[in-house]
């Protein structure tokens, strides 16, 4: 089968370029906790139940998950522009068929395919920005507006959320994104360069593929659903059982292929390998911490859907600071130096934080942690995926994106669950004002455990490779070691 191997810096409008794939970011991330706070309205007009309600969220989440390794290899096989766009056009039919869903089964599907699009969008976005600019500087900058983007997006999401549920109801979610979806297909042709002329010699690897997205959908399913049926529930420990073999299965079946989906040597990769482990790392602590400040808002002080949304804009322009300075200290100082002190900024900001989520405490109290927090969340966000994909060729960007992704989304998942029960540890049978101090307390304990895993992943980020000047060589599978990258 061919392949495409896409070129390195060829867009004819940098900037504007540049803009879409930070669009596109905004797209996936805004995806992510728009629903959140229309989750109530959703459940209500559609008849949910308490326990199927969590799927608006999980769906959306398993599918994502389950399918980037998929999309990933779609990239590096039919070139990230057509994946762009495909993307894209899925998020818009899914998100105009949730917006017209009358039942919870349409709805559930509707998210999955969101999913399915985003598994899709996020590697073919990722490897257009970097193979669409040189390295060092130009490079650094582009990340930094498409960290940007996609930090500032997680947060956006919620305050977009509220002022669109409170206003025009809880479709307009959803219909939002058609509008922005269609605005980005119409704007890739002049933008972005069709892809450049295929190559034979590569197949799909069916049978890696399937058993990759098969495995993985089971292992998102399995982290998903246990917090919620129990870990011990048959059909989360069957699933995660069935997606363990279906992995190791994964393992034999790439051993022996003559082009696997997931090159074994691309994972001895210094970079990618201390990737997968930052990014794993990174979304169980900074992830998970914007669902706690929900809580904290919400439950502890009482604040409605729009308020909520509100709240957020101070830590939103702090990650779009950070985002911003990320790019400049990484041109500077190098991508690995850069990351630490983004790591170590934000550690701080979550222990100032937690030290300030009481029962009686304002907002104001908050917000120098909050800042802090923002501008070390904003700035990882930018370099963590940048730096796990630094030394991989222009022809496996896809599959690093993937794999770079997909630890995130697991390692989302794992920090939720595992902070969610520390956070409701004692909460129990509550009501009334204990239930609100025993709440803070409990959101106050997750925070410094997300505080200290965050200084966990600064040390992991100490194994991203220097920064050193990049050699001249191809980007073919015989010289993938010889592909150094740079920070200048």
């Amino acid at each position: 089968m061919s392949t495409v191997h896409p070129a390195r810096a060829g867009f004819p409008h940098r900037r504007l370029a540049l803009a879409l794939l930070a669009f596109a970011q905004l797209i996936i991330s805004l995806d992510y906790n728009i629903v959140y706070v229309a989750l109530p309205e959703i459940g209500g007009a559609l008849d949910f139940s308490a326990q199927s309600l969590q799927w608006v969220i999980s769906a959306y989440a398993v599918a994502f998950g389950g399918f980037l390794l998929l999309g990933g290899r779609a990239v590096d096989l039919f070139g990230p522009r057509r994946v762009f766009l495909g993307g894209l056009a899925l998020y818009a039919v899914a998100s105009l068929a949730g917006g017209l869903a009358g039942d919870p089964g349409p709805l559930v599907a509707a998210r999955a395919v969101q999913g399915l699009g985003g598994a899709l969008l996020f590697p073919a976005t990722l490897t257009l920005v970097s193979t669409g600019f040189a390295e060092g500087r130009d490079r650094n900058r582009a990340f930094a507006v498409w960290g940007t983007a996609g930090g500032s997006g997680m947060i956006l999401g919620s305050l977009l959320g509220g002022v669109l549920t409170q206003v025009f109801g809880w479709e307009a979610v959803f219909y939002v994104n058609v509008p922005l979806a269609a605005a980005a297909v119409l704007a890739t042709p002049p933008l972005v360069p069709r892809d450049a002329a295929r190559t034979t010699g590569r197949r799909f690897d069916l049978a890696g593929a399937l058993t990759a997205t098969a495995g993985t959908t089971l292992v998102v399913f399995a982290l998903v659903q246990g917090p919620e049926s129990g870990w011990d529930a048959p059909a989360v420990a069957g699933a995660a059982a069935l997606g363990a073999l279906l992995l190791a299965g994964l393992a034999v079946i790439e051993s022996r292929s003559a082009d696997p989906l997931l090159p074994p040597r691309l994972l001895r990769g210094r970079d990618l390998r201390t990737g997968v482990l930052v990014t794993f790392l990174y979304m169980a602590t900074f992830g998970t911490l914007l669902y706690f400040l929900t809580v904290y808002f919400q439950v502890v002080h009482g604040y409605g859907a729009l308020r909520t949304g509100l709240a957020f804009l101070a830590p939103m322009a702090a990650i779009v600071a950070g985002s911003q300075l990320a790019g400049r200290l990484a041109t500077v100082r190098g991508t690995r130096t850069a990351m630490i002190a983004a790591l170590a900024a934000g550690g701080l900001g979550a222990t100032v934080l937690g030290a300030t989520l009481t029962t009686g405490g304002s907002y104001a109290a908050l917000l120098p942690g909050l800042i802090i927090l923002g501008v070390g969340q904003g700035a990882g966000y930018t370099l963590m995926f940048g730096a796990a994909t630094a030394g991989t060729p222009a022809h496996q960007q896809g599959v690093a994106s993937a794999v770079a992704s997909t630890a995130q989304q697991t390692g989302g998942a794992v920090g939720l669950a595992v902070l969610v029960a520390i956070a409701n540890h004692g909460t129990g049978g509550l009501t009334g004002a204990a239930l609100r101090a025993a709440t803070a307390g409990g959101l106050r304990t997750a925070v410094f455990a997300a505080a200290a895993g965050i200084a966990l992943t600064a040390l992991v980020a100490a194994g991203f490779g220097p920064a050193r000047r990049r050699t001249p060589s191809t980007d073919t599978d015989t010289d993938t070691d010889t592909i150094e990258h740079a920070v200048a």
